[in-house]
C-alpha cells in the first residue's frame, strides 16, 4: 500500500495542497471564530452572480443615509490574500467594505475571483476585468439592471481600490485600461488606490529580508507566488515584477492616477516605494503614503481603527482632488 498523501503547502491552515494534488480549504465558519462582522446598521448589502461562466459573486454596498437624489461614486474593492485565499464574505474584507461605503459615502463593489492553485494568474486579473466589464453592461443596460446601479452610482466617478494582491490587481487593470486592451466606457474610471500591493521578484528587497510581521513573513509570501504562478515561471514574471525584465514599458501608457499606501514595518514597503518612485519618474501621477510603524493590512485588519481613520480620510482626499 502507498503512503497516505500529506501536506506539502499549507498556508495558514486557510489552504492546505496535499501530495497527490488535493487541496482542502477551511470553511467560512472556522474563519468566524476568530473575526467577528462588524455591523452598525449603516450600510446595506447583496450579493450578485456577475460572471455566469465562472458562477463567481460580488457583494454590493450601499450607504443608507445616502442622498436619494444625488448620486455614488463607485469603489471597487478586490481583496487581498495572496491570490490564494479569501472572499468578499470573509469577515474581515466585509467589515472593511461597510467601512469604506459608510464613510466614503461610496456605492462599494467588492467581486470574488478565481483562486490558486486551482487557477494560476492571470485567472484573478481576468475576473477583476470581467468585474468592471459588468458594470460597463449594467451601464449599457445589457446585464441584471440593478436598480442600485441603476438609481445610484455614479458611473463618472469610478475608483478601483486593491489590497494586497488585490492591490496587484488593481495596478494589471489600470494597465489594461491604459493600454486600451479593455474598454470600459461608459464607465470612467478616475483613480487607484494600491494598499501595500503584492509585488514580487527575484532579487530580495531589504525589508523582504527584514524582521517577519506578526502574520506575514517572507516564507508565505514566496509560498503564495508558488502556488499562484504559471508552472516554471519566476518571481519577475510581469504579473509579479512590474518592472521586471520581461515587464511592458509603462512610459506611454496612459494610467489614471494611483494612490499607494503602505505600512513602515511591512515585508513589501521596498517594494511599494520603488513602484512609486518608478511610475513617478516616467511622470505618471503618482502619490506615496507611509504609515510609520505599521504592518500588513493597515485598513483591512481593524478598519475602525485610528490609523485606519487617517487612511480613510487619505483615500477620501484622494477620490475628492480627481473627481474634477
Amino acid at each position: 500500500m502507498g503512503s497516505l498523501p500529506h501536506i506539502v503547502e499549507d498556508c495558514m491552515g486557510v489552504l492546505q495542497v496535499f501530495s497527490d494534488g488535493s487541496i482542502k480549504r477551511c470553511s467560512l465558519t472556522d474563519i468566524n471564530v476568530n473575526i467577528p462582522v462588524i455591523d452598525d446598521g449603516s450600510v446595506a448589502f447583496k450579493d450578485i452572480i456577475f460572471d455566469t461562466k465562472h458562477k463567481i459573486s460580488l457583494r454590493l454596498y450601499k450607504p443608507k443615509s445616502a442622498n436619494l437624489n444625488s448620486k455614488l461614486p463607485v469603489v471597487f474593492y478586490f481583496h487581498g490574500g495572496g491570490f490564494c485565499v479569501g472572499s468578499h464574505v470573509w469577515p474581515n474584507f466585509h467589515n472593511c467594505c461597510i467601512r469604506l461605503s459608510s464613510e466614503l459615502q461610496s456605492l462599494v463593489v467588492a467581486p470574488d475571483y478565481r483562486l490558486a492553485p486551482e487557477h494560476k494568474l492571470p485567472a484573478a486579473i481576468d475576473d477583476a476585468v470581467s468585474a468592471v466589464e459588468w458594470l460597463q453592461k449594467e451601464a449599457l443596460g445589457e446585464s441584471t439592471n440593478d436598480a442600485w446601479i441603476g438609481g445610484t452610482a455614479d458611473l463618472d466617478r469610478v475608483f478601483v481600490l486593491g489590497d494586497s494582491s488585490g492591490g496587484n490587481m488593481a495596478h494589471h487593470l489600470a494597465v489594461r485600461l491604459g493600454m486600451g486592451s479593455v474598454k470600459a466606457a461608459p464607465v470612467r474610471v478616475r483613480g487607484y488606490v494600491l494598499l501595500a500591493p503584492f509585488f514580487g521578484g527575484v532579487e530580495r528587497t531589504r525589508s523582504e529580508e527584514g524582521p517577519c510581521e506578526a502574520l506575514l513573513s517572507l516564507e508565505i509570501l514566496d509560498r503564495f507566488w508558488r502556488l499562484s504562478m504559471p508552472t516554471e515561471e519566476t518571481r519577475d514574471n510581469p504579473m509579479v515584477n512590474p518592472f521586471g525584465p520581461n515587464s511592458p514599458n509603462l512610459e506611454k501608457v496612459a494610467l489614471d492616477p494611483i494612490l499607494v499606501v503602505v505600512g513602515g514595518n511591512e515585508l513589501l514597503k521596498d517594494r511599494v516605494e520603488s513602484y512609486w518612485k518608478k511610475l513617478k519618474d516616467l511622470g505618471k501621477k503618482i502619490e506615496y503614503v507611509e504609515f510609520e510603524g505599521q504592518e500588513h493590512g493597515v485598513l483591512t485588519n481593524d478598519p475602525y481603527s485610528k490609523v485606519s481613520n487617517e487612511a480613510l480620510q487619505v483615500i477620501k482626499r484622494f477620490m475628492t482632488e480627481n473627481c474634477n
